[in-house]
Order: C-alpha cells, then sequence, then structure tokens
C-alpha cells in the first residue's frame, strides 16, 4: 500500500478528533464576556490540546511524505497512535468539567505520553519497513525533540502529583519546543 491511503485516513481521524473537541466547548448562555470565565479552564484546555493535535497531524504527515511504502505493522502502529490521540477530547473535558486538579491534570499527562510514544513507534516502525537508509531514518536520525518529550512528559506526570500547574508548565513547554519548525523531512524531501 502506498502512504496516501493512510494519510487520508490519519487526516480524517484527526479532523474528527478537532471537531470533538470543538463541539464540547458549551455556549454560555448568558449574554456577555463575563459568562465565559466559566469557561476558561475549558478552553485553555481545548487550545493546548489543539496545538497538540496540529502538531501530531504536522508531524504524521512529513513522515508518511517522506515513507514510501506502508507494511502491516505500521498500518497496526498507525491505529495504535490513532487511539491515543482519540482520547485527547474526553481528557480535555474532564479537566473541563471537574478542573485542574491532580487526577485531571496527570490523566492529561499520561494520554500525551502514551501519544508521544505510540508516535514513536509509528517511527520506528516505518523505519523497520523501509530501511535504515529511508529518507524517515535520515530525517529523524538526531531526533532529540522526541526524547525530550518523552522525557518531559514522564516528569510532568510525577510533577502532577505535587503541582498541576507545573505540570501544566511542562505541557506547554514541550508544545513551544514542536512549534519550530523542523526543515529535515522538506531538506530531504525536496533535495
Amino acid at each position: 500500500m502506498n502512504t496516501n491511503r493512510l494519510n487520508s485516513f490519519t487526516d480524517g481521524v484527526v479532523a474528527i478528533i478537532i471537531t470533538i473537541m470543538v463541539l464540547e466547548l458549551p455556549v454560555p448562555k448568558a449574554p456577555g464576556l463575563a459568562a465565559l470565565v466559566p469557561l476558561s479552564v475549558l478552553f485553555a484546555a481545548y487550545a493546548l490540546s489543539f496545538v497538540k493535535v496540529g502538531i501530531y497531524w504536522s508531524q504524521h504527515h512529513n513522515m508518511l511524505q517522506a515513507a514510501r511504502k506502508v507494511s502491516g505493522p505500521v498500518l497496526l502502529a498507525n491505529l495504535f497512535f490513532l487511539f491515543w490521540l482519540s482520547l485527547i477530547p474526553f481528557v480535555v473535558r474532564w479537566v473541563g468539567e471537574a478542573g485542574i486538579t491532580r487526577d485531571t491534570v496527570l490523566a492529561f499527562g499520561v494520554v500525551m505520553l502514551l501519544c508521544a510514544a505510540s508516535f514513536a513507534i509509528l517511527r520506528a516502525t516505518l523505519i523497520s519497513a523501509e530501511g535504515e537508509e529511508s529518507v524517515v531514518a535520515k530525517a529523524t536520525a538526531r531526533g532529540r525533540k522526541g526524547l525530550i518529550t518523552l522525557f518531559a512528559y514522564v516528569l510532568s506526570i510525577g510533577v502532577a502529583l505535587l503541582s498541576p500547574y507545573a505540570a501544566i508548565a511542562i505541557y506547554i513547554a514541550v508544545a513551544a519546543l514542536w512549534l519550530v519548525p523542523d526543515k529535515r523531512f522538506e531538506a530531504l524531501i525536496d533535495g
């Protein structure tokens, strides 16, 4: 199978995930900006999650643009990644309804860790299908951001037990790290 079908399928799932997240934002019944204040935690969780999902979509797109073939294990690894990604709307809603608590922030961190770990598994599976000389392997060879992300999420889970707000700061820092454009794929695909 070529990568176009897998990319299209993933695009559809990501679009549904984002749609579910935005549909979870309740419309205030009262007029005026003051009615938005009680929704600020939910909106902040939505905004951070939207950025995270967008980053994963962008990185997934880059990897599949670089990949040339899809194997059975790649399909399973992609489904595993999408499973964890699909839980993001659930934890966003929980944070929105229960507030910023140790448990909600911890759950968010666990889901983020499992998204990052499953994405790393997908990357490894793509490399296994194509070989160590593939564009995916070359473009991600020195992927410090991925290791930093995994470490940061493990750290944030422990930190959430002591200070949910400190854990949130780690989640924001990881998102900021990934917002810096990565030109490795473009250079290898175009060059």
